[in-house]
């Protein structure tokens, strides 16, 4: 059988292009190696936190934005809750990039965001501690998505429109030729006339078949959840954060459903082979204690470990993403090295991937997203 698009990888970035490819009436087909949503990759672990005046730059702004209107979208469009609106504080000192970053956002876009010193934030939210240096940002309007329920939501809708999706396929080998694409698979042949190549830690390897050497890192990352006490940090009345401090940048989600304070670090990391057996929570000696030395000094009325979990990061040299056509194959979508903060832009990314194989074109402008800048790395 032949198809209009194969998407590689139907976690956060393919899943939802392959909503908006199958929306657009194109027969789409989605392959993944594991069974999505799963934990296998930079997917789950069920909230994600979106932001809008974006401590990465404000070239972000518009791309984010659009995100959160697709996410309401996909809302009504299912009924189903995947996102919760409980506000973003971001923490670190005033005149560090970060800090500057969220306010000239803010400001060139006219975002709402509440300026507080350290002791207003204390006043605010008691479960927090900061010293005198440090100041807050605090987005009312941003929030938490679920991040295995969004992929759910998509899922459904592209079913809905006519896409199929094989799990546990893994690709062996790709073909671009004559605007025709042939992928195999351990068991099957299988052909389109367009590709769209999501699959996160694994795009290195895939991207090698179609000529393309891209700086891509995988990283194990870790994240955990701790005892918190309901009337500090329940989600009604605790925001999800990001904290920017000497010994590494933070961040965390109030306790949900009951669910405790959960908390990682964004920086960091340990260069891994995503084929290889990754190490489980805990099997570091430093995977707890650094995420208790963060809360002792910053969350200081939090429990004990409730559990923590393992995923992968995959990096790129700025930590900027790539959305872009291949080089050579202009019937040939890529979407990789997300660097640890692409969920939130995953709907509007699947958008962009298919506008990519439809037109060639988007109405935002993705260009600071070129595979291209990586020329002579």
């Amino acid at each position: 059988m032949k198809y209009d698009v194969i998407v590689i990888g139907a976690g956060s970035m393919g899943m939802a292009a392959g909503y908006f490819l199958s929306k657009s009436g194109k027969k789409t087909l989605l392959l993944d190696s594991f069974n999505p949503p799963h934990n296998k990759g930079s997917h789950h672990g069920e909230t994600r936190i979106i932001r809008y005046a974006y401590a990465e730059g404000e070239e972000y702004v518009p791309f984010i934005l659009r995100a959160q209107q697709l996410w309401d979208e996909l809302e009504k469009e299912t009924g189903k809750q995947v996102f919760i609106k409980t506000g973003v504080l971001n923490v670190g000192k005033e005149k560090s990039d970060f800090i500057q970053n969220i306010m000239k956002s803010s400001e060139k876009y006219s975002l709402p965001l509440d300026v507080m010193d350290s002791e207003e934030i204390h006043q605010r939210w008691s479960g927090i501690t900061l010293p005198n240096e440090f100041i807050g940002c605090y987005e009312p309007t941003s929030g938490v998505l679920k991040c295995e329920e969004s992929i759910k939501a998509y899922q459904e809708l592209a079913e809905r429109n006519g896409a199929t999706i094989l799990s546990n396929s893994r690709v062996k080998d790709i073909a671009v030729q004559n605007d025709a694409v042939t992928i195999k698979t351990d068991d099957k042949i299988l052909s389109a006339d367009s590709l769209v190549v999501t699959a996160g830690a694994w795009s290195g390897s895939l991207l090698s078949m179609l000529d393309l050497d891209v700086p891509l890192t995988p990283v194990r990352k870790t994240f955990a959840w701790f005892h918190a006490k309901e009337a500090l940090y329940h989600h009604h009345h605790f925001p999800a954060f990001a904290f920017e401090t000497p010994q590494g940048l933070y961040y965390g989600f109030p306790s949900i459903d009951g669910s405790g304070l959960k908390v990682g670090r964004h920086d960091g990391g340990e260069q891994i082979n995503p084929d290889e057996a990754m190490k489980g929570f805990g099997e570091k000696q430093e995977d707890e204690g650094d995420l208790v030395g963060f809360l002792h000094q910053y969350i200081p009325n939090t429990g004990e470990l409730k559990y923590g979990k393992t995923c992968m990061y995959t990096l790129t040299p700025d930590e900027k993403f790539i959305i872009d056509l291949h080089p050579k194959y202009s019937n040939v979508a890529i979407a990789a090295g997300f660097s640890g903060h692409g969920f939130k832009f995953s709907s509007a990314v699947g958008q962009a991937l298919s506008n990519l194989i439809i037109s060639g074109e988007n109405d935002i402008d993705i260009s600071q997203f070129s595979i291209n800048r990586f020329k002579g790395e």
